[in-house]
């Protein structure tokens, strides 16, 4: 499969299993990743998501639609867990079914230039992947995701963290450039491990094990949810300037 079709598939995997975790829960329950939000919050914003970029596929739109049922979750109060699940399935198997239809190629708005249809594939699979996380971990259920999605997030997270519209969006993320500013992540069950790049006019990375100011260690997984801030960084082993770790995860714009 290529990878177009495996974030088509990834999508619906995902779902399925953020169905599976709202079993007979109660979806009352605070999302501690989510300040504010319950379960059935999370759930309803979830495949509202899906919803919308589904829309933004199937009708190859020109400007992105009103994303109100993203933001506005106060009704989300009394929430059936069972209509939960089915509805973001149901979004999920309707984005991946427009997505099938474009094609890698297609081209439609986009947050970034030139995206199109394999953006929104790559990003729904691992947007819908870490909200699951956000609904395992308020629920006490454990969270495994193979190591090959969460090493394609990784590379997806540092790849739209590193876009320069941020600093227009963030300006406080400029304060992360500056001399001998480097930091290496390493999968320890994947050997796989990158370096983000601060000393430039612009953040960058690159694929690779080599010297760094800092750096951390840890499973794959456990190094894509402390990028998302969905765990803290004493998750994984930090080695070097660990002053240095926190004040880039201070700056993170992208999570």
């Amino acid at each position: 499969m290529n990878v177009f079709g495996w974030h088509c598939t990834e999508i619906e995997a995902q779902a399925e299993l953020f169905a599976d975790h709202l079993d007979g829960v109660d979806v009352r329950a605070p999302v501690p990743t989510c300040p504010g939000w319950t379960v059935a919050q999370l759930a309803r914003h979830t495949a509202a998501g899906l919803r919308w970029a589904g829309d933004i596929v199937a009708t190859r739109a020109d400007a992105p639609p009103p994303d109100t049922a993203l933001r506005e979750l106060s009704d989300a109060v009394d929430e059936d867990a069972a209509g939960l699940a089915a509805a973001v399935c149901d979004a999920a198997t309707e984005l991946a079914r427009a997505l099938r239809a474009a094609g890698p190629d297609a081209q439609m708005w986009c947050p970034v230039p030139g995206g199109g249809s394999g953006f929104f594939a790559r990003r729904f699979a691992h947007e819908t992947a870490i909200h699951r996380a956000d609904a395992a971990l308020a629920l006490g259920a454990d969270y495994v995701v193979a190591n090959f999605v969460a090493v394609d997030g990784i590379e997806e997270w540092l790849e739209l963290g590193c876009l320069p519209f941020h600093f227009d969006v963030h300006p406080w993320m400029r304060e992360l450039l500056g001399p001998d500013r480097t930091i290496g992540l390493h999968a320890v069950d994947t050997a796989d491990a990158w370096v983000l790049d601060f000393t430039g006019e612009a953040i960058a990375w690159r694929r690779g094990a080599e010297p760094t100011t800092a750096a951390l260690h840890g499973p794959v997984t456990d190094l894509l949810l402390v990028l998302y801030r969905r765990r803290p960084v004493t998750s994984v082993r930090v080695g070097g300037d660990a002053a240095l770790v926190d004040f880039w995860l201070e700056r993170v714009g992208f999570a």
